[in-house]
């Protein structure tokens, strides 16, 4: 194996990556009954805990650039399952709120996720799987700022 090929191996991006679209698709396939996607269903559960939140503050606990996250509220809008309104704490950000439909879809899609929770964490473990979440969690307080301007 050349140097090249190592340091490819080697790469935490494309391991990262990899596994997350292996797990994502899985995600994906689970909920397409319900005509979600992983993404629009962690949307919708973050939404459910907290009643109200701006685009901006949606994005940070997604981890997910505030234009991205405003693409992804798109569909959702546009299926009634949330609303997107001027923030009345400060009209220039904008408040997402998960409808009732919404929060139905969410509590109908919720079984399908529990379903892949339970397959993943008797495949790869319950414990490596809580040590993954936790170190995956500690990714995100390297320093790194990637949706800095």
């Amino acid at each position: 194996m050349n140097a090249v090929a190592s340091k490819a191996d080697e790469c935490n991006n494309l391991a990262l990556r990899k596994a997350s679209r292996y797990l994502g698709a899985t995600y994906d396939k689970a909920l397409a009954p319900l005509g979600l996607r992983a993404t629009q269903f962690s949307i919708l559960q973050q939404l459910s805990v907290h009643e109200e939140m701006t685009i901006s503050g949606l994005a940070d606990v997604i981890a997910m650039d505030r234009t991205t996250m405003a693409s992804n509220l798109k569909p959702l809008a546009r299926e009634g399952l949330v609303t997107i309104e001027t923030a009345a704490a400060d009209r220039r950000a904008r408040s997402v709120m998960i409808t009732p439909e919404g929060l139905a879809r969410m509590k109908a899609a919720l079984p399908y996720w529990e379903g892949v929770q339970a397959e993943f964490e008797e495949k790869f473990g319950a414990e490596p799987a809580a040590r993954m979440r936790t170190l995956l969690e500690n990714v995100l307080g390297t320093g790194f700022d990637p949706w800095a301007e």
